[in-house]
């Protein structure tokens, strides 16, 4: 469970409901035309930039990465295969298998060795569903991307359609506020759509596609250099070049440490 897009978001919605109280209350910033216009206008035109299907499956995944997804940094992944690549020297193939691997995509690297694959059959396949997962990730960022470039433009198209039936009932009081109403709370709608939800949600997927991509592009060379059994030490050092510099502190003196023990 990713807590702080969930907590952010949460945060976000408590502060403007409180505003909303204090201004007079909630009930007042609730019209349906205005919601009709902004959340039916915004799908609609992003339903035209995908197909069904893909729509579907970008909201799910999109969803599940943005608020369930596992974060899990390249160094945490760097020292998982570095202990793998230790069992392996030590218990061979078959002691891989007795391992509790909680990444799915390392788990059937893991399997491939286990399984006795070449080097090249688990690479290519490897790099194959590396893509795939990417492809689908990008396809979620993209979904909400454009969700958070639809709603306040329909605001703004609101907003017109509140300005237009404003004026053109001028001679009746009792038509200004409604009209009005609509104006601004479209625009009030379609920012909230935006800002709070889909703008957050696409750029927590495109940080999420960064790690997922350094992450797996890891462990495709870490599997097939425990295939081929190489040291913990070799291993770790190759594997370094993925990590930010930051993330490196200690890297090198533990596996010097490791090598004199």
């Amino acid at each position: 469970m990713d807590f702080a897009t969930i907590g952010g978001m949460f945060a976000g919605f408590a502060l403007i409901i409180t505003a909303m109280i204090l201004g007079g209350g909630v009930g007042q910033f609730g019209d349906t035309q205005s919601a009709l216009i902004v959340v039916g206008g915004a799908i609609a035109t992003t339903l035209m930039r995908f197909s069904l299907k893909g729509v579907g499956s970008a909201l799910i995944l999109g969803s599940k990465m943005a608020f369930a997804g596992k974060d899990i940094q390249p160094r945490a992944m760097l020292d998982e295969i570095t202990e793998l690549s230790e069992i392996m020297r030590k218990n061979g193939p078959l002691g891989l298998e007795e391992v509790k691997i909680e990444d799915d995509f390392l788990k059937k690297g893991v399997q491939y060795i286990a399984d006795g694959y070449e080097d090249d059959v688990i690479r290519e396949n490897l790099e194959r569903e590396r893509d795939q997962n990417l492809t689908r990730l990008a396809e979620g960022q993209r979904f909400y991307k454009a969700l958070t470039d639809s709603a306040p433009a329909f605001g703004m198209i609101g907003t017109l359609v509140g300005l237009v039936a404003m004026l053109g009932n001028m001679e009746d009081p009792s038509k200004i506020g409604p009209s009005m109403a609509v104006a601004l709370l479209t625009t009030l709608y379609g920012a909230v759509i935006a800002n709070v939800i889909c703008q957050p949600v696409a750029d927590k997927l495109d940080a999420k596609f960064i790690v997922e991509e350094v992450n797996q592009s890891m462990i495709i060379d870490g599997v097939i250099q425990i295939r081929n059994n190489a040291s913990p030490d070799l291993i770790k050092e190759a594997l370094a070049a993925y990590l930010p510099y930051a993330m490196r502190t200690g890297l090198t003196d533990d596996a010097s440490d490791e090598a004199a023990a």
